[in-house]
C-alpha cells in the first residue's frame, strides 16, 4: 500500500519526537490523565522531551529490550510518528503505543505501524503486548481488534475529573 517503513532513531533525530509530544493537537488523546511523570500537561497532553533528555533516553532504549522506532513513509520522504513497547515491571508486561501526527491521521499509517511493531517484538522474543486506552475510542479500538488485540480488561479511570470507560488489550505472540 505505502512505502513504509520503521526506522530506529539517531540521537540527532529525537527533534521529531520532541515535536509530536509538544503538539497539542497530536496529544490531545493524551490530557486530563492524574498521572505524575516529569514534563507531563494535565490541560494539553504534551510531554516536555528537552534536548538535555535525548542522551539517557536514547541510551536507556539502546541497552534495554525496549523499542521506539519512527514510522517513516519513503514516499514522501517524511516521519508520520512513531511506534513503541516498554516493560512495565508493576504489571510485568510489555506495553504498546502507537502515535501519529495529528496531519497524517485518517490514512493507513497507524494499521501498518502497529503491524512493523508486533512483527519486531515478536523477531525480539516478546510473547504479548498490551495497551490501554478509553472504551470510546472506537477507531483505537477497530485498529487494535483488527490486529487480534481482545480485551482482557474493562477499567475505569479518570480523565479531566470525570470517570471513563477504559480498555486494556493484549495481543498474544506465541
Amino acid at each position: 500500500m505505502k512505502d513504509v517503513v520503521l526506522v530506529i532513531p539517531k540521537l540527532s533525530d529525537y527533534s521529531y519526537e520532541q515535536k509530536l509530544l509538544s503538539d497539542p493537537v497530536t496529544m490531545s488523546y493524551n490530557s486530563g490523565y492524574d498521572v505524575s511523570y516529569e514534563g507531563y500537561h494535565y490541560d494539553t497532553g504534551c510531554i516536555d522531551f528537552p534536548e538535555s533528555r535525548w542522551k539517557s533516553n536514547y541510551e536507556k532504549r539502546i541497552n534495554s529490550n525496549d523499542f521506539l522506532a519512527y514510522i517513516k513513509d519513503n514516499k514522501i520522504n517524511e516521519y508520520v510518528g512513531y511506534v513503541n513497547y516498554h516493560y512495565n515491571k508493576s504489571d510485568n508486561r510489555y506495553e504498546c503505543g502507537i502515535v501519529i501526527e495529528d496531519k497524517y491521521r485518517g490514512k493507513g499509517y497507524s494499521k501498518i505501524g502497529l503491524k512493523l511493531l508486533i512483527e519486531k517484538a515478536s523477531k525480539n522474543g516478546i510473547t504479548s503486548l498490551y495497551d490501554t486506552f478509553e472504551k470510546n475510542r472506537l477507531n483505537t479500538l477497530s485498529l487494535f481488534e483488527s490486529m487480534g488485540f481482545k480485551i482482557v480488561e474493562e477499567k475505569t479511570w479518570k480523565k479531566h475529573n470525570k470517570e471513563v470507560l477504559g480498555v486494556i488489550v493484549c495481543l498474544d505472540l506465541k
